[in-house]
């Protein structure tokens, strides 16, 4: 019995895989590895697609040395815009214009470390406007945030929160030197104690090895994430990361498939990036994937929900939680 095989069986009994297993399935001939992850797929989440959007709700002018980021004060991009947290008009519009078109989830990311009391104070005002006005589920990215501040939220009416592990603990400080792997995980340990879902994904393209993106998917495996968002990254010139190349569709899909094999009943979802592939990531949901971060990014232009729309019907997906 082939190891694609032996681990399909062993997640169809209730059984997560192995670290040495997923190694194994990484060298698997791609075309049947893709199949029995949608297969997988499937089996564990049926025809179920989680669409989602993302608003830019405070931008530039970060702290952080994060090497791929075009916000970053430490690097000379052109990406030169810069404003403060949105006021609650504007993001209630936004939240009513993605819940028009259909979309489940509305998330506000910010730039910056963390965000202060004052402006948490100010965005959980304008989140009780939102959650009043749309039923758009609300998610958030604001940083290294604590328990209390996250109850605050989740009181606002926010439902998920946001924060990226951007690949394993072992390759985690080449990427960023102004906070931690460990300062990740005890965001998203403080965002599940506070009763709220935590989404949580990371970079594909970064320098990391296959091994980097296995670890990283069973420490979100181990910490009880649902959401992964997998980012294929964008060079930005300017960036200490503007001359690594795109990764191609197949290693691309490859990565989804391994995802789907170590958390097979999770959301495995399409992020920053997509727009890159010719094919604006249909190989993917047909490897795995099952969800999607639709319309702009924060500093890159994305896929209408409208073409997205189309797509997943081709794909016999069905939009909802």
């Amino acid at each position: 019995m082939s190891i694609i095989e032996e681990c399909r069986q062993k997640i169809y009994g209730g059984e997560n895989i192995t670290r040495q297993e997923a190694i194994a399935l990484a060298k698997e001939p791609l075309e049947k590895l893709t199949a029995v992850a949608d297969e997988i797929r499937k089996h564990m989440c049926g025809n179920r697609f989680d669409m989602c959007t993302i608003v830019n709700g405070k931008c530039g002018k970060c702290s952080e040395d994060c090497k791929y980021c075009a916000q970053s004060i430490h690097y000379n991009t052109e990406c030169q815009e810069s404003y403060p947290l949105l006021q609650t008009e504007e993001l209630l519009t936004g939240a009513k214009q993605n819940e028009k078109q259909g979309v489940l989830r509305y998330s506000i990311v910010t730039s910056g470390k963390q965000l202060s009391e004052r402006e948490i104070a100010q965005v959980c005002d304008s989140i009780c406007v939102i959650r009043r006005q749309t039923n758009i589920e609300i998610c958030v990215s604001f940083g290294l945030l604590n328990e209390r501040q996250f109850v605050k939220l989740k009181e606002a009416g926010v439902s998920r929160v946001h924060c990226n592990l951007e690949s394993s603990k072992r390759y985690f400080s080449e990427i960023c030197t102004t906070h931690t792997y460990e300062e990740k995980i005890a965001t998203i340990n403080a965002a599940k104690s506070a009763g709220l879902s935590v989404c949580s994904g990371g970079i594909m393209g970064l320098g990391e090895t296959m091994e980097d993106r296995i670890d990283m998917a069973l420490d979100l495996r181990r910490l009880g994430v649902k959401s992964i968002p997998v980012n294929l990254l964008n060079p930005i010139k300017g960036t200490p990361y503007e001359k690594n190349s795109i990764l191609a569709n197949d290693e691309f899909c490859r990565i989804i498939a391994l995802f789907r094999f170590i958390i097979p009943e999770g959301d495995i979802r399409l992020a920053g990036g997509r727009g890159l592939l010719k094919d604006k990531g249909k190989r993917c949901f047909q490897s795995g994937a099952n969800a999607a971060i639709s319309g702009d990014m924060l500093t890159t232009a994305g896929i209408t929900v409208s073409s997205d729309k189309k797509m997943l019907q081709e794909l016999a997906f069905s939009i909802g939680k």
